[in-house]
C-alpha cells in the first residue's frame, strides 16, 4: 500500500467509527463487520469479499498506533483524503504542487512552468520519498520513510496482506504463499495463531529504491471459527454434554480431539454443570510449549421423559426433599 492509497481511503469510514474512536471501539467495530462480511458467511458474494478485505486493511492500519498516527497526519495534510493533482489544481482547492510549493518555498520551475512531483518510483523521488524527508522516518501505509534523510539508503516499502485460515490449520500451523509485486513469497504461519494476529516477515516487502534494506510483509491472519473447539492461549476448549446420571454417579466418557481421535475422560461423581476437566498435552503444540485440552461439562436435561423415567425422577425428588441447593446463593446475596 502506498501513501497515495492512504490519501484516497477513509479507514474510519470503512469501519464506521469516528476519527477520535479509541482502540476498543475500533476493535469492536472490526469484529462486528468481519463476522458480517466473512467469506464463510457469504459464499460466492464477491462484494462481501471485497468489503471484508477493506475492513481488514482498515483495521491493520488503525489498530497500529504508529501507523494510525502517520495515516492521520497524511490525511490531514491532504485535506481529508483529496487526491493530490499533478496539474494546475482548480475548483478552489490547492493542488499537489501548491501544497508542497508553499512548504519548500515555491511552486514553479524556472521559466514559469509548474513543478511536478512524481507519485511513482521512476524518474525521481516518489510521493513517499518526499513525505519521508518531511517526517524523518517511520512507516506510513506500508511505506517506511528513510531515516537517513536525503541521499541516504532508504528501507523499502512494507506490504500489508491478509489471509484466512481454517481453524485446524491455525492451530497446527500452515504454509501460505502471497504475491508481492509479481513475485511469490511463501511463509510458515506458526501453530496457535489467533484471529486478528499480525505477523511481520522481515525483508519480504518491497526492495529499497537506493540500496537500503527491503521492507517487511505484514500479514493479518483471520481464523475461521470451529463448531466444537476454541483456543484459549495454548489450550483448546471443548464443551461436552453429559447425562444427569453420569454427572451424579460418575462416568468415563469419550471426548473428541482436534486430530480426529478421541480421549477417555473420567467424570467424577457429583460433577456440576460448568466444571472444567483437564486433559494434559492435547492442546496447541508450539515450539515453546504444548497446551492442554480443557473439557467443559454440560449436564443435559431431557426434554421429554417416559413414564418410568418420570417416576424415577419423582422418587429421586422425594428422597432429596429438604435439600436447599440455593442456600449459599441466598447467604452470599445478603452479605
Amino acid at each position: 500500500m502506498t501513501g497515495q492509497d492512504w490519501i484516497e481511503k477513509d479507514f474510519y469510514a470503512a469501519l464506521g467509527v469516528p476519527k477520535d474512536a479509541d482502540d476498543a471501539a475500533i476493535k469492536k467495530a472490526y469484529r462486528k463487520l468481519a463476522r458480517q462480511y466473512h467469506p464463510d458467511q457469504n459464499p460466492g458474494d464477491t462484494a462481501a469479499e471485497t468489503r471484508f478485505k477493506e475492513i481488514g486493511e482498515a483495521y491493520a492500519v488503525l489498530s497500529d498506533a504508529k501507523q494510525r498516527e502517520q495515516y492521520d497526519a497524511i490525511r490531514a495534510m491532504a485535506g481529508g483524503g483529496a487526491r493530490f493533482s499533478a496539474g494546475t489544481g482548480g475548483g478552489g482547492a490547492a493542488g499537489f504542487e501548491d501544497l508542497f510549493g508553499g512548504m519548500f518555498g515555491g511552486g514553479t520551475a524556472p521559466g514559469g512552468g509548474r513543478v511536478r512531483y512524481s507519485t511513482g518510483a521512476q524518474g525521481g523521488a516518489g510521493f513517499e520519498d518526499i513525505l519521508g524527508s518531511m517526517f524523518g522516518g517511520g512507516a506510513a501505509g506500508g511505506q517506511r520513510f528513510g531515516g537517513a534523510g536525503f541521499g541516504g539508503p532508504q528501507p523499502g516499502a512494507d506490504v500489508a496482506a491478509t489471509t484466512t485460515l481454517p481453524f485446524r490449520q491455525a492451530v497446527e500451523g500452515s504454509t501460505v504463499t502471497f504475491t508481492v509485486d509479481g513475485r511469490p513469497v511463501t511463509t510458515r504461519i506458526p501453530p496457535g495463531v489467533r484471529d486478528g494476529q499480525k505477523i511481520r516477515l522481515r525483508g519480504k516487502g518491497r526492495p529499497s529504491p537506493n540500496g537500503g534494506p527491503a521492507g517487511d510483509l505484514v500479514v493479518t491472519v483471520h481464523v475461521t471459527p470451529h463448531p466444537v473447539f476454541s483456543v484459549d492461549g495454548a489450550n483448546l476448549r471443548v464443551t461436552v454434554p453429559v447425562t444427569f446420571a453420569e454427572a451424579a454417579l460418575g462416568a468415563t466418557i469419550e471426548v473428541p480431539t482436534l486430530d480426529g481421535a478421541t480421549v477417555r475422560v473420567k467424570v467424577p461423581a457429583g460433577t456440576p454443570s460448568g466444571r472444567t476437566l483437564r486433559v494434559k498435552g492435547r492442546g496447541v503444540r508450539t515450539a515453546k510449549a504444548t497446551g492442554d485440552l480443557l473439557v467443559g461439562v454440560q449436564v443435559v436435561v431431557p426434554q421429554k421423559l417416559s413414564k418410568a423415567a418420570r417416576e424415577a425422577v419423582e422418587a429421586f425428588a422425594a428422597e432429596t426433599d429438604g435439600q436447599d441447593v440455593r442456600a449459599d446463593l441466598a447467604r452470599q446475596a445478603a452479605e
